[in-house]
């Protein structure tokens, strides 16, 4: 009796194992895919913000001087300062003046942060250094670069180790101070752990100290990236034959406008990739970080 009633409630039970199963709606769908769209609209957005920002600069720019509300022989539209720029891109001369800037740039600032970084470490790291170096960082890095560019042409000529030496002047101090800066601010926990493993001297410095202080070294190179394109335009308005600093001034004498608003977008755009490039080596050398 029971074997029958048991076999009949097994009869009674719907047989599942072959049927489909029922599509997944949209609606329904899993939690990274989720996720994913999130960040991808966030990522959008983040690139979309900028953007607009501008497009409306741009806007403006192209529509002041049509319409009258600037004189345009002295801020012509966009347009054609964007015709201007490409045309002395497609005759090389714009490349010209921008590869002469970029190595004097890049020289100066790769010699100051090879001598800044690792005697800003020294001077964060041991108190005798810092004691007999202090007064000497006091005096000059108050003292503006520019001020000191007749000094250098005085001394060093008029060529172009003037022009490197203003460079590295002006790329020093930030490059300095936010080393100091980083070295003193790492957490002491990390230092008395390496200390406790057996750490040398040598190696807590390389493998402690300095990794904890790459993002504040790397504030203080971005500062520095920009104060050299920016004292090596002035320097190179001063006294040059060639360089975007150059290119401006005799542009503006000339009275030739457009080549001057395209010098000075050639200017914006260098600071954008030096920047950019800064950025993304800061990012290769903090991936202990949670978010950059």
């Amino acid at each position: 009796m029971s074997s029958a009633l048991a076999a009949g409630t097994l009869d009674r039970i719907p047989d599942t194992s072959a049927a489909p199963a029922p599509p997944r709606s949209r609606e329904a769908a899993p939690g990274p895919v989720r996720r994913l769209g999130h960040r991808a609209g966030g990522l959008a957005w983040r690139v979309a913000k900028p953007s607009f920002a501008i497009l409306a600069f741009l806007a403006l720019w192209e529509a002041a001087p049509r319409a009258g509300l600037v004189d345009r022989v002295f801020l012509p539209p966009f347009t054609e300062v964007a015709q201007t720029f490409f045309e002395l891109v497609g005759n090389g001369q714009l490349w010209e003046h921008v590869s002469t800037s970029l190595s004097r740039a890049l020289t100066g600032f790769v010699i100051a942060a090879a001598f800044a970084v690792p005697l800003g470490v020294a001077i964060a790291w041991y108190r005798p250094v810092a004691d007999f170096l202090n007064p000497v960082l006091e005096l000059f890095r108050n003292t503006a670069a520019l001020a000191l560019l007749p000094v250098f042409v005085l001394i060093l000529g008029i060529g172009e180790t003037s022009k490197v030496a203003v460079v590295i002047y002006a790329c020093t101090f930030p490059t300095l101070l936010n080393t100091i800066s980083g070295v003193r601010t790492v957490d002491p926990l990390l230092i008395k752990s390496a200390r406790s493993l057996g750490f040398s001297q040598i190696a807590l410095v390389y493998k402690v100290v300095l990794p904890a202080a790459v993002p504040t070294i790397f504030t203080g190179l971005r500062m520095a990236a920009a104060s050299s394109i920016l004292v090596l335009i002035a320097a190179e308005m001063v006294g040059a034959k060639a360089g975007l600093g150059y290119l401006i001034t005799a542009a503006q004498l000339n009275f030739q406008i457009p080549d001057m608003y395209a010098g000075i977008i050639a200017i914006a755009l260098v600071g954008l990739v030096f920047n950019a490039v800064l950025v993304g080596v800061e990012r290769r050398l903090s991936r202990w970080r949670v978010a950059l």
